[in-house]
């Protein structure tokens, strides 16, 4: 059968009935190691469990599909998605990233990868002529975050990857902010896709993940030699957490969006918040490539606090139902303060992280109850 609907998809792709009892769930496969019918003949195309297994398997072919990719690797967690993408450069390449990509990023590109000869460079890579003064006669590949973490820049996919391919370079979009549900980066020409599937995909707080969606054939050969060799892949039940997480994506990131949407009218008004930072604000730089490339503007809102830090640190810990903690994109919402938190490994460094600024993901709570909850918040910052 024939899958268009996105939905559809999210809930039918990889997860066929169990063919010998008819489950409707997959059965979850704990095993590691799987029988050969002779030496080096498999059964079903697993031997060992770091190499393949079918929970994961599944869970590759659905996220995926929702990419509409024809390959997809899951991985151990986004950063172990991103250092498989970065070990395809070779040792003397150089990479462009986001001036303010996730610190997580940051800190394995600064402190890892460079440490083994690879150069890197930090700009706007939504300023061409920035991306331009950057650009070496090694750059092998420009890394988009859209929209960033925290700041919520917003990067055009399509004038980017573009810009990439024409110097013989790959793009890579980081589309953990937006999810597939809102942003399809392969579609506008990128030519790697990576999730932090413990946010949005995964949506509930209770998984570890990363994954890699592509379409070219020799890419994907080394990177599934890669997950394979070096072995930072997820196991059966985080898989499986994330099959089932996977499946609401669709109405979940509606109500993420109406939730954000009207938080983002409040902070608008309050005496207290300097500057909002959301793609769907008319006013915001990257509004219209929002508008163009995004189905929505996504659950997750950036703002300033008038009195800098410590007023921020106030509202950030005054908080009841936005609960003072990392990550983002599950179903409780949730507030930090990124110079402090996400993103310290960044300070001091040219992606330093305003002080004055706090991160929030809106959750799919009742909206009256968040609003007036910030509200309240804000209202101690004074």
């Amino acid at each position: 059968m024939t899958m268009s609907g996105f939905e559809t998809k999210a809930i039918h792709a990889g997860q066929e009935p169990d063919p010998t009892t008819g489950a409707v769930v997959p059965p979850i496969s704990i095993s590691t190691t799987f029988v050969q019918d002779k030496v080096g003949v498999l059964r079903a195309s697993y031997d060992y469990a770091r190499s393949g297994n079918p929970t994961r398997t599944a869970l590759e072919t659905q996220i995926a599909a929702l990419e509409d990719a024809k390959h997809g690797y899951s991985f151990a967690s986004g950063l172990a998605a991103e250092d498989c993408i970065l070990r395809l450069l070779e040792p003397d390449s150089h990479l462009v990233i986001p001036h303010d990509a996730y610190g997580g990023t940051f800190r394995l590109v600064d402190k890892v990868h460079a440490r083994q000869a690879m150069a890197y460079t930090a700009v706007d890579v939504h300023d061409l002529d920035a991306l331009a003064a950057a650009w070496q006669d090694n750059t092998r590949m420009v890394w988009v975050e859209t929209p960033t973490n925290p700041t919520l820049s917003v990067v055009d996919i399509e004038t980017v990857a573009a810009f990439a391919h024409a110097r013989n370079a790959l793009c890579v979009v980081d589309n953990t902010f937006a999810s597939p549900y809102l942003q399809q980066p392969m579609a506008l020409g990128a030519d790697m896709v990576i999730h932090a599937v413990t946010k949005y995909l995964g949506g509930h707080s209770d998984v570890i993940g990363g994954f890699v969606a592509l379409d070219n054939d020799d890419i994907a050969e080394r990177i599934g030699f890669l997950q394979n060799a070096v072995g930072a892949v997820p196991g059966p039940m985080d898989c499986y957490l994330t099959l089932r997480g996977v499946k609401t994506l669709a109405v979940r990131m509606e109500r993420h969006c109406d939730n954000a949407e009207a938080i983002v009218v409040m902070l608008s008004d309050h005496p207290a918040v300097e500057t909002v930072l959301y793609p769907g604000l008319a006013t915001h730089p990257g509004h219209d490539v929002a508008t163009k490339q995004m189905r929505r503007y996504g659950g997750m809102v950036s703002f300033t606090v008038r009195g800098g830090e410590e007023a921020a640190l106030r509202v950030a810990q005054s908080t009841k139902l936005f609960t003072l903690g990392e990550s983002l994109g599950a179903v409780e919402s949730l507030i930090e303060h990124p110079a402090r938190m996400t993103h310290a490994s960044a300070a001091n460094s040219p992606l330093e992280v305003d002080p004055a600024l706090l991160r929030i993901s809106v959750g799919i709570e009742t909206v009256d109850d968040l609003v007036a909850d910030l509200r309240s918040a804000l209202d101690t910052a004074g």
